[in-house]
Protein backbone atom coordinates (compact mmCIF):
# COMPACT_ATOMS: atom_id res chain seq x y z
CA UNK A 1 0.00 0.00 0.00
CA UNK A 2 1.51 3.37 -0.99
CA UNK A 3 2.20 5.85 1.75
CA UNK A 4 1.21 9.47 1.58
CA UNK A 5 4.06 11.84 0.93
CA UNK A 6 4.65 14.61 3.44
CA UNK A 7 2.92 17.89 2.69
CA UNK A 8 5.11 20.08 0.55
CA UNK A 9 5.69 23.49 2.05
CA UNK A 10 4.78 26.52 -0.01
CA UNK A 11 7.74 28.73 -0.95
CA UNK A 12 6.73 31.27 1.73
CA UNK A 13 6.40 28.55 4.37
CA UNK A 14 9.69 27.03 3.33
CA UNK A 15 11.85 30.14 3.51
CA UNK A 16 10.07 31.32 6.65
CA UNK A 17 10.89 27.96 8.23
CA UNK A 18 14.55 28.47 7.34
CA UNK A 19 14.51 31.92 8.92
CA UNK A 20 12.85 30.60 12.08
CA UNK A 21 15.46 27.85 12.30
CA UNK A 22 18.23 30.41 11.76
CA UNK A 23 16.89 32.45 14.67
CA UNK A 24 16.73 29.33 16.85
CA UNK A 25 20.35 28.52 16.02
CA UNK A 26 21.41 32.01 17.02
CA UNK A 27 19.70 31.56 20.38
CA UNK A 28 21.41 28.18 20.79
CA UNK A 29 24.76 29.80 19.92
CA UNK A 30 24.24 32.29 22.75
CA UNK A 31 23.52 29.43 25.15
CA UNK A 32 26.66 27.61 24.04
CA UNK A 33 28.67 30.79 24.60
CA UNK A 34 27.35 30.98 28.16
CA UNK A 35 28.64 27.42 28.66
CA UNK A 36 32.02 28.39 27.15
CA UNK A 37 31.47 25.91 24.31
CA UNK A 38 32.97 27.97 21.51
CA UNK A 39 33.03 25.13 19.00
CA UNK A 40 29.30 24.44 19.29
CA UNK A 41 28.49 28.16 19.29
CA UNK A 42 30.58 28.55 16.15
CA UNK A 43 28.80 25.80 14.25
CA UNK A 44 25.40 27.18 15.19
CA UNK A 45 26.44 30.61 13.94
CA UNK A 46 27.47 29.08 10.61
CA UNK A 47 24.19 27.15 10.42
CA UNK A 48 22.16 30.31 11.01
CA UNK A 49 24.01 32.13 8.25
CA UNK A 50 23.61 29.24 5.81
CA UNK A 51 19.86 28.97 6.49
CA UNK A 52 19.36 32.71 6.03
CA UNK A 53 21.21 32.66 2.70
CA UNK A 54 19.12 29.66 1.61
CA UNK A 55 15.94 31.53 2.58
CA UNK A 56 17.00 34.50 0.46
CA UNK A 57 17.74 32.24 -2.51
CA UNK A 58 14.39 30.51 -2.20
CA UNK A 59 12.44 33.76 -1.92
CA UNK A 60 14.24 35.72 -4.58
CA UNK A 61 15.29 33.10 -7.14
CA UNK A 62 13.14 30.07 -6.36
CA UNK A 63 16.23 27.94 -5.79
CA UNK A 64 17.55 26.10 -2.75
CA UNK A 65 21.34 25.96 -2.51
CA UNK A 66 22.27 22.38 -1.64
CA UNK A 67 26.01 22.49 -1.13
CA UNK A 68 28.61 24.64 0.55
CA UNK A 69 29.72 25.71 -2.93
CA UNK A 70 26.16 26.69 -3.85
CA UNK A 71 26.01 28.92 -0.77
CA UNK A 72 29.35 30.51 -1.65
CA UNK A 73 28.09 31.26 -5.14
CA UNK A 74 24.69 32.57 -4.03
CA UNK A 75 26.04 34.95 -1.39
CA UNK A 76 27.06 37.15 -4.32
CA UNK A 77 23.40 37.47 -5.35
CA UNK A 78 22.32 38.33 -1.82
CA UNK A 79 25.08 40.94 -1.61
CA UNK A 80 23.86 42.61 -4.82
CA UNK A 81 20.56 43.33 -3.08
CA UNK A 82 21.69 43.83 0.51
CA UNK A 83 25.24 45.17 0.24
CA UNK A 84 28.79 43.84 0.24
CA UNK A 85 28.79 43.48 4.02
CA UNK A 86 26.77 40.29 3.42
CA UNK A 87 29.81 38.71 1.76
CA UNK A 88 32.01 39.69 4.70
CA UNK A 89 29.53 38.31 7.24
CA UNK A 90 29.22 35.10 5.22
CA UNK A 91 32.99 34.62 5.13
CA UNK A 92 33.21 35.28 8.87
CA UNK A 93 30.47 32.71 9.49
CA UNK A 94 32.32 30.23 7.31
CA UNK A 95 35.35 30.68 9.56
CA UNK A 96 33.10 29.70 12.45
CA UNK A 97 32.36 26.49 10.55
CA UNK A 98 36.11 25.92 10.30
CA UNK A 99 36.44 26.71 14.00
CA UNK A 100 34.08 23.86 14.82
CA UNK A 101 36.73 21.48 13.49
CA UNK A 102 39.91 23.40 14.34
CA UNK A 103 39.00 25.02 17.69
CA UNK A 104 41.10 28.13 17.03
CA UNK A 105 38.77 31.12 17.58
CA UNK A 106 38.69 33.16 20.74
CA UNK A 107 35.51 33.97 22.61
CA UNK A 108 35.78 37.53 21.30
CA UNK A 109 35.99 36.21 17.71
CA UNK A 110 32.86 34.13 18.19
CA UNK A 111 30.95 36.97 19.85
CA UNK A 112 31.84 39.39 17.04
CA UNK A 113 30.76 37.00 14.31
CA UNK A 114 27.57 36.21 16.21
CA UNK A 115 26.66 39.91 16.09
CA UNK A 116 27.32 40.08 12.35
CA UNK A 117 25.26 36.98 11.63
CA UNK A 118 22.43 38.26 13.82
CA UNK A 119 22.45 41.38 11.63
CA UNK A 120 22.49 39.24 8.48
CA UNK A 121 19.53 37.11 9.61
CA UNK A 122 17.56 40.17 10.73
CA UNK A 123 18.24 42.02 7.47
CA UNK A 124 17.22 39.08 5.31
CA UNK A 125 14.10 38.48 7.41
CA UNK A 126 13.04 42.13 7.14
CA UNK A 127 13.82 42.25 3.42
CA UNK A 128 11.80 39.13 2.68
CA UNK A 129 8.74 40.37 4.60
CA UNK A 130 8.04 42.58 1.60
CA UNK A 131 8.21 39.48 -0.62
CA UNK A 132 5.31 37.73 1.10
CA UNK A 133 1.78 38.11 -0.14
Amino acid sequence: MPTASPKELSPNESYNKHLEEAQQLLEQAKEELKKQNLRQASEKIWGACALAIKAHAMARKGIKPQSHKDLWMYKEEAAKELGNWIKVAFRQANLMHVNFYEDMATREDVEEVLKEVEKLVKTIKETLKTHQK
